[in-house]
């Protein structure tokens, strides 16, 4: 494909460090560039890049900006999955499933860079590089634990037991003091509820002694009637 953007030096260097290509042989590290066929996106604020259902025919990397990633459910209710920050790579479990469709739809919300490569051309990279297979089926596993455990968080019903299921998580990890990823704002989406009534019911597990908060740092004060809510 003829690319109307090059590439600078720094993008090239992230593209060579995303998870996917970790471990890869130098020469093959070297060569990677011209072993796919890819070509370059700016991004606009407010662009919708990829709507759910459609065909994923392109290894994806987004090399600056910030999407959002959003599904319709069956009963078409909108849910916010996740933010993806640059630099990284998505999608790339979709790319070599049965379907090969989006399961989302990713929103552009800051403006930024998308590198996209033929899949045939990523097929050829990863059936030649051991090291890249075994990355490519890590991050599948990865991505697939991370959709089981977003969904879990929809399918409880109260905005407590959503609440404490997500700190639950974070707390099997690190222990009672965590520092969790979103701000209210953002947990509000993630959770698929609105940021005023997110707000009233920290509140109340604050006042009745289950957690502190300060900022994104919590404290798990009494992990047993936490999990008492899920």
């Amino acid at each position: 494909m003829v690319n109307l953007i090059e590439l600078t030096e720094q993008q090239i260097a992230i593209i060579r460090r995303i998870p996917l290509f970790r471990g890869i042989s130098d020469k093959m590290r070297e060569n990677l560039l011209c072993e796919l066929d890819y070509f370059l996106t700016p991004l606009k604020k407010g662009e919708i890049i990829i709507t759910q259902g459609s065909p994923c025919n392109h290894m994806h990397i987004l090399l600056a900006g910030k999407l959002d990633v959003n599904i319709i459910d069956a009963s078409g209710n909108n849910i916010k999955i996740e933010d993806i920050i640059a630099p990284r790579a998505f999608a790339t479990p979709h790319l070599f499933d049965g379907n090969s469709i989006f399961p989302a739809t990713f929103t552009v919300v800051e403006d930024g860079l998308l590198f996209r490569a033929t899949k045939e051309s990523a097929f050829r990279l990863i059936s030649c590089e051991p090291e890249m297979l075994r990355n490519f089926l890590r991050m599948t596993g990865n991505c697939n634990a991370c959709t089981v455990s977003r969904l879990r968080i929809l399918s409880y019903k109260s905005l407590r037991s959503r609440i404490a299921f997500y700190l639950f998580d974070y707390h099997r990890q690190a222990g009672d003091t965590i520092t969790i990823s979103h701000n209210q704002t953002q947990l509000a989406e993630y959770l698929n509820v609105t940021r005023p009534g997110l707000a009233r019911e920290i509140k109340s597990m604050v006042d009745e002694g289950l957690i502190t908060i300060s900022g994104k740092e919590v404290v798990i004060l009494n992990i047993q009637k936490l999990m008492q809510s899920l």
